[in-house]
């Protein structure tokens, strides 16, 4: 039998499509795929780039190897150089091959966990006259400055190490969130990753705390809505619908999955009304948002979430038209541990036109605000924010544009 090469494997590999999301970006980037081609150790992970096996002289004139890590701007699904000239590096202190610290290109000596099991020490800075043309660029110029010392130890010091490396394929995004790893907040992104999110209700509100959730790196999101997604919401959601869109008279769950599941692979669409009789829906959230405006049905799943410990923040608008202006309040209500139970009290699940939200007068940018302060204190729960006040309800007046915490 003839053997085959790895490299062979891999070629092949590249060329039939068994490629992740890493691999295709870095296919479709030519600085790096000329990294990869050349035989560096690339990939991305976590919105980073990432090249291991990098070859450096440590204070002890040992040879070791570190792994370089960049920020990662992307257009689309190619990269697209962002002049930031700076680079992390995950190793001890690099020496020239006499023990000399490489003091020339340091910039900082900090530990940074950029999540996804990265971890730097500390932080390059060399900066070529006219600039860094792309990351391939960028990144030779670093590793040639540290292994140029192994080599004067270790003449086969090389990171071009032609081995063949698995990509990341675990993300729930379907393009790579650069967001977080150029803000450095990878780490605490983390935290999400395993929640399962409920949003009973996708009117303006719901639509919003959607637009929100879905650029976390939440598990799932299940969408609970039996309406049709009609011209008035288009006013009062995120984005644009196009009249072709709006004839197709599409309920709202699949209309807004359509949407989302472009970006987020966790989207669940559940076009119903929610009922006693779908209540074990709920049963597998972690979190649920409730964006309703029907008393009773409210009170009963209430009743359930409480009686399964599950998580929930319910959110309401309260507008009126008075001398020719509105004035209101948006308010938000989280039940996110037992002392907040008592704040059903202060809820409205009144049917009718004795309910104070019946009126329905729903604004864009109230409902992206009521949406906004949903979200923060789900990820204050969560401790991605810091909270020094655990208040169960939050309310904005309109009128004074005035919180007013409870």
């Amino acid at each position: 039998m003839q053997k085959v090469h790895w490299r062979q494997v891999v070629s092949l590999s590249l060329k039939m499509g068994w490629c992740s999301m890493s691999t295709q970006l870095i296919n479709r980037s030519p600085d790096l795929k000329r990294l990869r081609d050349e035989g560096f150790s690339v990939h991305i992970k976590g919105g980073l780039l990432v090249i291991d096996d990098v070859p450096y002289v440590t204070a002890e004139r040992k040879v070791s190897i570190g792994t370089l890590v960049s920020t990662l701007a992307l257009q689309g699904e190619k990269a697209a150089y962002d002049n930031m000239h700076v680079a992390h590096f995950a190793g001890s202190q690099p020496c020239f091959a006499d023990g000399r610290p490489i003091n020339e290109i340091m910039h900082q000596t900090i530990e940074t966990n950029h999540g996804n099991g990265i971890i730097t020490k500390m932080s390059f800075s060399s900066k070529p006259s006219g600039g860094y043309r792309d990351y391939h660029h960028k990144m030779i110029t670093y590793i040639n400055i540290l292994q140029a010392q192994a080599q004067v130890i270790d003449s086969s010091m090389d990171a071009k190490r032609f081995r063949p490396l698995e990509d990341d394929v675990t993300s729930v995004f379907n393009y790579v969130d650069t967001n977080a790893s150029r803000a450095s907040i990878t780490e605490l992104t983390e935290m999400f990753a395993e929640q399962k999110i409920g949003i009973v209700g996708l009117g303006g509100t719901g639509s919003y705390i959607l637009d929100f959730i879905a650029k976390t790196p939440v598990k799932e999101i299940h969408l609970f809505d039996g309406d049709a997604f009609l011209t008035h919401n288009a006013f009062r959601a995120p984005g644009a619908p196009s009249i072709e869109q709006l004839n197709e008279g599409m309920s709202k769950v699949d209309y807004l999955s359509d949407i989302y599941s472009k970006m987020h692979k966790g989207i669940r669409a559940h076009s119903l009304f929610m009922t006693e009789q779908h209540m074990e829906l709920l049963k597998e959230m972690d979190f649920v948002f409730v964006s309703i405006d029907s008393g009773e049905i409210k009170r009963l799943i209430f009743d359930y979430l409480d009686g399964n410990d599950i998580p929930y923040i319910d959110v309401g608008m309260g507008l009126t038209i008075e001398e020719k202006v509105l004035r209101g309040s948006v308010r938000t209500t989280a039940f996110m541990a037992e002392e907040h139970k008592g704040l059903r009290r202060m809820i409205d699940f009144s049917e009718g036109v004795d309910n104070a939200y019946s009126t329905n007068i729903q604004i864009a940018e109230l409902n992206g605000l009521n949406a906004a302060i949903a979200v923060l204190r789900w990820k204050q729960h969560l401790g991605f924010y810091q909270s020094l006040v655990d208040e169960g309800q939050v309310m904005f007046s309109i009128n004074t544009l005035g919180l007013v915490k409870t």
